[in-house]
């Protein structure tokens, strides 16, 4: 079982982007300081549910200040982004870190992000298989062209190749995982053999429903069985470690609504269009429910259970609930002290 954080650099209420941003960075050194696996960095543009603007550039930091653990992007929002680019930085970053960087990629949702960057409301609804296609190619040949609708272009080498060998003898691109929230991507995910990145509302019978359609469209797709039962997919989810029963969910309730609220509301869609927002307390509460959240044993039991029901191994855990520096470190050092035994 690999256990890793899940970072938002989450703006609460009171605080300014930069000290969200330092709780970032230092909650990623405590994840490999405490032995944890990896550490997925998420992108949000022009709200204060999380004041990263740029997973890779984040992960290109992170990355120069560790020496062990796996850095991903948790996702880098691909109607945003030139699929190319994005390619250029994940081949960069793979070669540089010696095959510690994951890219992760997503569709996003319909914010006034696609009309800032210039993707428009079809990139988001009927784009994402065309980039990713596009992307991919990229990661794995040697002289690509774009001839797809949205991306057109003469063919021209791929430099650097994200293939190239790495200094331990391997030659194979940075792993691209996609997150998952509709049965449509998830059959896109398959067919690609890509594993999944699924969101932390999700439990897990939802979750082994959406493991279990991933393995049928993989092996419609003639993927062969130990790719389909090998998929390395990632579950996101919240961990706060305390010793009492109801310590560690008493601290998210004080602190997450506010955040939550403030953060979900300030997204403004493209097109106007009404979302109703989740109510804060009430999804703290059903995420406190969901994850590992409480003392130790409790927290390895819900980690054990959800991948026996799931058959996921892969965690991505929000550690920064509380909004706080301090406590977010302690957290992290929990997981790896107190949670991590229980599941060796």
């Amino acid at each position: 079982m690999r256990i890793g954080t899940f970072v938002l650099a989450a703006r609460f209420p009171g605080q300014g982007p930069g000290e969200a941003l330092h709780r970032a960075v230092r909650s990623a050194e405590a994840a490999e300081e405490s032995g944890l696996d990896s550490v997925w960095l998420a992108e949000h543009h022009f709200v204060p549910y999380g004041v990263c603007p740029s997973a890779t550039t984040l992960a290109a930091l992170l990355l120069g200040r560790t020496r062990r653990i796996r850095v991903g992007t948790a996702v880098s929002v691909l109607p945003n982004h030139h699929p190319v680019a994005l390619g250029e930085q994940a081949a960069l970053l793979h070669l540089t870190s010696g095959g510690r960087f994951s890219l992760g990629v997503g569709r996003g949702g319909p914010w006034v992000d696609l009309e800032v960057f210039g993707g428009g409301l079809d990139a988001y609804e009927n784009g994402f298989p065309e980039a990713l296609d596009l992307l991919l190619d990229w990661l794995r040949e040697p002289r690509v062209a774009g001839r797809g609708a949205r991306f057109g272009f003469r063919e021209v080498a791929v430099v650097p190749r994200a293939d190239e060998l790495l200094t331990d003898g391997s030659a194979e691109g940075p792993e691209v995982i996609v997150a998952c929230t509709s049965p449509k991507t998830v059959r896109l995910a398959a067919s690609r053999a890509l594993p999944m990145l699924l969101g932390m509302h999700c439990g897990d019978e939802e979750k082994a429903e959406m493991v279990a359609l991933w393995r049928t469209a993989a092996r419609e797709a003639g993927h062969p069985p130990e790719v389909v039962e090998g998929a390395a997919h990632v579950s996101a989810g919240v961990a706060q470690i305390a010793d009492g029963p109801e310590d560690a969910t008493e601290t998210l309730v004080k602190t997450m609504p506010g955040w939550l609220r403030q953060g979900l509301g300030a997204h403004v869609t493209v097109d106007d269009r009404h979302r109703v927002m989740r109510d804060p307390v009430a999804y703290t509460e059903l995420l406190c429910g969901l994850h590992p959240v409480g003392p130790p044993k409790l927290a390895a039991d819900r980690l054990a259970a959800t991948a026996e029901r799931t058959g996921i191994t892969r965690f991505a855990l929000l550690v920064e609930g509380s909004g706080d520096l301090g406590a977010t470190e302690e957290n992290v050092r929990r997981l790896g002290a107190d949670v991590l035994p229980l599941l060796t």
